[in-house]
């Protein structure tokens, strides 16, 4: 039994559709540990703070965002100020709960959350309507990178960007991989992930036509397999 990898593309072609079983199956995990996953603490603080500066930069007030993978939303209270309009997407409706329970405590009027999944064609997504799309952590999980990156290329302006931070699963030992992470998964305790290194990573984006503008790493603890990555739709 092996953890899933990542097939490289010959051409850009359609993907096949996520079906709902799909979609399911990944709500049901994320909504299995939502809870948990929120009182976690983040295991770098400071590269996760390096991150959002970075990220920060980037962003301005004249431009309309969304995230992919919001998760419990952390990251879009911190974000969303800086934005004219932040929407926030997690497959989970649990995660979401949790999100907006936090926006209620914590108010940002720039900001909202919706129930979409990353790997599946949504109203949320429509084509051009964002000036930045941003996926942190979220790459790795989804089911097809090719249509997750293409559905993201199609919600963005020309010139618009897509900013992501990645775990290339594959620059880890490969016990981890293809040992711990199946066995994981077998019983529930691991979701599904695909397994790439940062060249495979940076030819998925070429495949959709993405400019890439920087390739940074931004962890402060040991080996840092999170690949923070801007790239552009072309105009």
């Amino acid at each position: 039994m092996s953890s899933p990898t990542l097939a490289p593309r010959a051409e850009t072609g359609a993907a096949a559709p996520v079906t709902q079983d799909a979609v399911a199956r990944k709500a049901r995990f994320w909504d299995r540990i939502a809870r948990k996953y929120a009182a976690d603490p983040i295991a770098d603080s400071a590269g996760y703070e390096a991150t959002l500066a970075r990220v920060q930069c980037l962003l301005s007030a004249e431009q309309d965002v969304l995230e992919l993978g919001c998760g419990t939303g952390s990251t879009a209270l911190r974000l969303a100020p800086g934005t004219r309009h932040f929407l926030a997407t997690d497959v989970s409706s649990r995660m979401i709960e949790i999100a907006r329970e936090k926006l209620a405590a914590q108010p940002v009027p720039q900001l909202s959350f919706a129930l979409a999944d990353a790997d599946a064609d949504a109203p949320e997504f429509a084509p051009g309507a964002y000036d930045a799309v941003l996926a942190f952590n979220l790459l790795h999980l989804v089911d097809d990178l090719d249509q997750a990156l293409s559905l993201a290329k199609q919600a963005l302006r020309p010139g618009g960007l897509l900013i992501s931070k990645t775990a290339c699963i594959g620059e880890m030992n490969p016990l981890i991989p293809y040992l711990a992470l199946p066995l994981m998964r077998a019983i529930g305790r691991a979701p599904h992930v695909l397994c790439f290194k940062q060249p495979q990573l940076l030819a998925a984006f070429a495949r959709q036509g993405l400019e890439v503008l920087n390739v940074e790493r931004h962890g402060t603890r040991g080996k840092d397999i999170r690949v923070f990555i801007v790239a552009r739709k072309p105009s």
